[in-house]
């Protein structure tokens, strides 16, 4: 297994260096250990495009985006004001992250904190790398045949109007893209948005998530994409609750990538 090559911000600031851009790992990338191979595969994008980046390592904390969510407004502020005291003191134009909910307040809600960054989403920068020609997707490759379905996360979808560029990444798989019935800006939430993911369900008749997956299902997609780790759970859960693991996998589009570059 190729080692990863994966500086932080002090390290890079001790020799005097700047990275293009910074890679804001975010609480699930660290922790989840399904969120954590989604990181990883990023990575080795960024190593294999020799795209010179960092992150914060133990710098980083939480945006506090699921704090605002769940109403705690004081422990949202304080959070975000000591992150972005970080990044200023480093410098920070360029953030990518693989988390919506992170793109999303890092993007919208810390500029009216003092935090103003060029915030992009890895879906974004990776339609980006394959543009320039620095990632090519290789045809009839593993997912030849195979059809998959996209999910739209809500902060990346109908919160920021970004639905192209991650379907243009899964037109060049040689595979075939399927919609669900709900996509797009009408697109169904996974069930773990606005902090939903760190409480307990609601009464009710059904999960959101296995009203996702059913759609899913339907379309009889090998493969359901996403986008967001908070979404790979849900959906991920979704599949095993249907006991369809044998049938469909859920993947990040970093980790479709990878595999058909064999990174």
């Amino acid at each position: 297994m190729t080692k990863l090559k994966i500086e932080t911000m002090a390290e890079m600031a001790a020799k005097g260096a700047e990275p293009e851009i910074l890679f804001w790992v975010g609480c699930a990338g660290s922790f989840d250990a399904r969120a954590q191979k989604v990181t990883v595969a990023f990575t080795k994008i960024l190593n294999a495009t020799n795209t010179q980046f960092a992150i914060l390592g133990k710098e980083e904390s939480c945006t506090g985006d699921p704090a605002r969510r769940a109403g705690n407004e004081f422990v949202f502020q304080m959070t975000a004001l000591q992150n972005i005291e970080t990044l200023n003191t480093y410098g920070v134009k360029k953030i990518v992250t693989t988390c919506p909910h992170c793109f999303n307040i890092l993007k919208n809600e810390y500029p009216a904190l003092g935090g103003n960054y060029e915030v992009i989403h890895h879906t974004q920068f990776l339609q980006a790398l394959i543009d320039e020609g620095k990632i090519k997707l290789q045809g009839g490759g593993a997912f030849k045949g195979k059809k998959i379905t996209y999910h739209d996360s809500c902060y990346l979808g109908r919160s920021n109007n970004i639905y192209e560029a991650p379907r243009k990444i899964l037109e060049q798989l040689d595979s075939d893209l399927v919609e669900m019935k709900r996509c797009k800006s009408k697109g169904l939430c996974c069930g773990a948005g606005g902090a939903q993911m760190f409480k307990e369900d609601e009464p009710g008749d059904k999960r959101i998530n296995i009203e996702r997956i059913e759609e899913a299902i339907d379309t009889k997609a090998d493969i359901v994409a996403a986008n967001c780790p908070f979404c790979l759970t849900m959906l991920s859960d979704g599949v095993k609750a249907k006991e369809q693991q044998e049938n469909v996998m859920v993947y990040d589009l970093a980790e479709l990538i990878v595999q058909n570059n064999n990174l």
